[in-house]
């Protein structure tokens, strides 16, 4: 079926476009551009183009509730075929100011969540490669 239209990126709101943009340029790679103070653009390697706005009086998600702010998306990495892999990349988010949200039964589950620092969570993935 032929694409009505491109896609283009996906747009996050937080109350500094810039840090948050920084933060995930450590996590994915890539170098934000900054259009101006409200708008800033990060293109991850071989990934996706994210784009970051401001938005005065920005309220994070409260995750995992979903009868206030309910999370609208989450981004996932991932963090390499082992646990090894996946807990230095662990370190390396909290290092960053990452917060935890449910890092338990990860062998479960291959995943472990986090919020970034405007509050929004993501995943670090264990991904078997084959």
């Amino acid at each position: 079926m032929p694409a009505v239209a491109r896609f283009r990126n996906v747009v996050i709101d937080c109350p500094d476009p810039r840090a948050l943009a920084e933060f995930y340029a450590r996590v994915g790679g890539g170098t934000p551009k900054a259009e101006d103070e409200e708008w800033v653009v990060l293109r991850i390697p071989d990934g996706p183009r994210i784009g970051f706005q401001r938005v005065e009086g920005y309220t994070p998600p409260e995750w995992p509730r979903a009868d206030r702010n309910p999370q609208q998306f989450h981004l996932d990495f991932d963090a390499g075929s082992t646990w090894e892999e996946v807990d230095a990349a662990h370190e390396k988010v909290l290092a960053l100011g990452a917060r935890p949200l449910d890092v338990e039964d990860r062998e479960k589950k291959d995943f472990m969540v986090y919020a970034d620092p405007a509050g929004h969570p993501f995943c670090l993935c264990r991904i078997e490669h084959a």
